[in-house]
């Protein structure tokens, strides 16, 4: 198996979004602010080959939307969707399954792609698209709170492509040995059944953080988004998560941070921190 960190391009959100209640004099000391108050965001995907299957992890925020809409996110870099897989060895063509950990635009619009002609058509032409039962329909009947975040445009192509298939979840929110080789935890707090990816390569274990966990800056329990639907059960399961990484020595893979993209855990007296910081490259 080996695993690839694609960078799906950069952009920036407001950071007091990002950190919720948490003051700004303590958040920007690990997520510096602008003077409009935002912080680097990147879109990082995670790309797994094994065997004769080519798995991609997520998809960023794509191209096909209008200058206005990525007006108010501050696009910046050089990385896209596209030229990370080539700079891997990789063509669009030849990923075999496509898993979403949920539909915010940020993590699903490059899995559908618009023609010259305006007409939308899955990216991935050769892939399966993975989600789950229950986040398809909390997204295609988007409640108020997140109507913004889920874009029929980048979703409703991929039911109509036949690409579609759904990973069951089972009474326990940890499914293991999955069809695609990796296990999933499902969790609710930031959008109804999100699901983070927990990868054995080799000796090693990565968890695939998604919102859960976006960026290194989120590791203390309180340091929750604003965009979260339920907030208090994102802490609840944020711990469960952390200490079930730190006890099995699971690394994390950050999605959003433009500086971590891998880190190991400790236990202090604050509960669990990041112990080193590393690239992807140099855990596997």
């Amino acid at each position: 198996m080996n695993l690839y960190s694609i960078e799906a391009g950069k952009f920036k959100l407001d950071g007091g979004a990002m950190f919720g209640v948490v003051p700004k004099s303590i958040w920007q000391r690990t997520n510096p602010a602008d003077s409009n108050n935002m912080i680097e965001i990147s879109a990082r995907c995670l790309l797994i080959e094994d065997g004769e299957r080519l798995v991609l992890i997520d998809t960023g925020m794509g191209n096909k939307q209008s200058e206005k809409f990525f007006g108010y996110y501050y696009r910046w870099g050089e990385e896209t969707l596209g030229s990370s897989l080539n700079k891997a060895g990789f063509h669009p063509d030849d990923v075999t399954d496509v898993f979403l950990t949920h539909l915010h635009f940020d993590h699903c619009g490059g899995a559908v792609s618009k023609k010259e002609n305006g007409s939308l058509i899955t990216t991935f032409k050769n892939a399966t698209y993975w989600s789950n039962k229950e986040h398809w329909g909390w997204a295609t009947s988007p409640n108020k709170r997140e109507v913004a975040s889920f874009l029929k445009e980048n979703i409703l192509p991929i039911e109509r492509s036949g690409q579609l298939q759904y990973v069951e979840k089972t009474p326990s929110d940890y499914l293991t040995k999955t069809d695609l080789g990796f296990d999933v935890l499902f969790v609710d707090g930031h959008t109804e059944k999100q699901m983070v990816p927990v990868i054995n390569c080799g000796d090693k274990k990565i968890a695939y953080a998604a919102d859960l966990v976006p960026t290194h800056g989120h590791i203390p329990l309180p340091y929750i988004m604003g965009y979260d639907v339920r907030p208090l059960l994102s802490l609840d399961e944020k711990e469960k998560f952390l200490n079930h990484c730190y006890e099995n020595n699971i690394f994390l893979l950050f999605e959003h941070d433009p500086n971590v993209e891998v880190a190991s855990l400790l236990k202090t007296e604050k509960g669990v921190r990041i112990d080193k910081k590393l690239k992807l490259s140099e855990l596997i």
